[in-house]
Order: C-alpha cells, then sequence, then structure tokens
C-alpha cells in the first residue's frame, strides 16, 4: 500500500513538472512573437518614455538593427532594444520588412508583422532606468500622461445642400454647458452671406452677419454684441 501511494505522488510530481515547463515553453513563445526584428531608418534619440519630453537614453544610428517589443495603441511611440539599452522611438523611425521588402511601421502594417500593443507605465521606467541620474524625476516626466479634460463640444452638426446655382452651407455646435453656435453660409450669383449665431449657458447672444460680393470685391461686416451693440466694417480685396 505504502508503494502505491509513493508511486501515485511520484507520477503526480512528473506531471506537474510536465505541465510547468511547457508553460515556461508557451511563455517563451510569446515573448518571442512580441519581438520584431527592424532597422533605425535613421539617426534618432531613444528616450525613456513614448514622449519628446522625456530625457534621451542613447541615441540609435541610421540602419542600426534594432528589437521592436510593441507600440503604444495606435503605434505612434514603440519600446525597442538597442545594444542592450531599452527606449521609445516614434514609429516613424522604425522599418520593417513587410511582403518581402522594407517599409516604415505603419497602423496597417504593425499587426501583420508581429508588433503587439503595450502600456507605458512606472513598471517600466523603474525596471530600464534606476541607474540614470533623472530616475527620481518621473513625476516631471509623465505629467503629459495624466488624464486629458472632457471635450467642450456635446455635438457638432454639418450639412451642404446646392440647387438652382446657390449652395448652402449650416453648421450647428452646442457645448457641454448648453451653449450654442450656429452658421449659414449661402452663396449665389457671385455674392456669398454668412450668418453666425452664439448663444453662451446663460441666454445672453451675440452674432455676425458677413457679405461678400465678387462685383465690387468687398465684404461687409456687421456684429452685433450681446447687450445689443453693432459695429460695421467694409473690406476691399484684390482677387
Amino acid at each position: 500500500m505504502f508503494r502505491k501511494i509513493l508511486a501515485l505522488s511520484r507520477l503526480k510530481q512528473l506531471v506537474c513538472s510536465a505541465l510547468a515547463v511547457f508553460v515556461l515553453l508557451a511563455a517563451g513563445a510569446s515573448v518571442a512573437s512580441a519581438a520584431t526584428v527592424a532597422v533605425a531608418t535613421g539617426n534618432v534619440n531613444l528616450r525613456a518614455g513614448p514622449s519628446t519630453t522625456y530625457p534621451v537614453v542613447t541615441v540609435v544610428p541610421a540602419g542600426a538593427r534594432i528589437t521592436t517589443h510593441g507600440c503604444l495603441s495606435g503605434y505612434s511611440w514603440c519600446d525597442i532594444a538597442f545594444g542592450g539599452t531599452r527606449g521609445w522611438v516614434s514609429a516613424t523611425y522604425i522599418q520593417v520588412v513587410y511582403k518581402g521588402g522594407p517599409v516604415v511601421l505603419t497602423p496597417a502594417v504593425a499587426p501583420s508583422v508581429g508588433v503587439v500593443i503595450i502600456p507605458y507605465n512606472r513598471t517600466y521606467w523603474d525596471t530600464h532606468y534606476p541607474a540614470y541620474p533623472w530616475y527620481g524625476a518621473w513625476g516631471r516626466y509623465y505629467r503629459h500622461h495624466a488624464v486629458a479634460p472632457p471635450p467642450r463640444i456635446a455635438s457638432h452638426e454639418r450639412s451642404v445642400t446646392c440647387a438652382d446655382g446657390s449652395c448652402t452651407a449650416t453648421r450647428s455646435t452646442t457645448g457641454i454647458y448648453g451653449g450654442s453656435t450656429g452658421q449659414t453660409r449661402t452663396c449665389t450669383g457671385g455674392m456669398c452671406t454668412a450668418t453666425r449665431q452664439t448663444v453662451g449657458p446663460n441666454g445672453n447672444s451675440a452674432s455676425r452677419v458677413r457679405t461678400c460680393s465678387a462685383t465690387d470685391r468687398s465684404c461687409s461686416v456687421t456684429r452685433t454684441g450681446p447687450r445689443g451693440a453693432t459695429a460695421t466694417g467694409t473690406r476691399f480685396f484684390n482677387r
């Protein structure tokens, strides 16, 4: 009975070892597939992060062999290795082999040559740059990665219609705080009239009417402020 238990225990250890080896091999294959051999298209600064605000780690010479480990979403900046040093360069400086020929890395090409999307974070900084003099200034360099403010435009519509020798273009925009702007431009027979009306979130409004004539080569503008004051002017042009 004891020998049977010992044999089962040994078998379990062998199975676990085999599974561990399989997992390691799979992980190794995944890492290998994420690295793409490439060439630098020109002399380029290898930076500590995906922006020109990050410090320069070294300079990659034109024609140098590099390894691409991945790019940010959109493939604007990529993480590469050069001579044992890791850093980031613009994708426009990376040349890969695609369909048998050299091409610059683009969003259309990247997935086909095995370049994956990766993040940039503090872990990357801590892994590769502790020995550099600017290592302690992470916060200063990373500021541009702060969350962008929400868009100030809630909606935007635009249309153009033409009939009987006349064209009218309209555009309307609504802000996130309730203000709006509406614009209309109509052109016919060498005469164009553009009207813009802006209403603020508190209800105040302002407008502008501009009329341009090809006959006398002039444009006249009338502006009306939120308190009703108006200003008018005319400008002549030579074309």
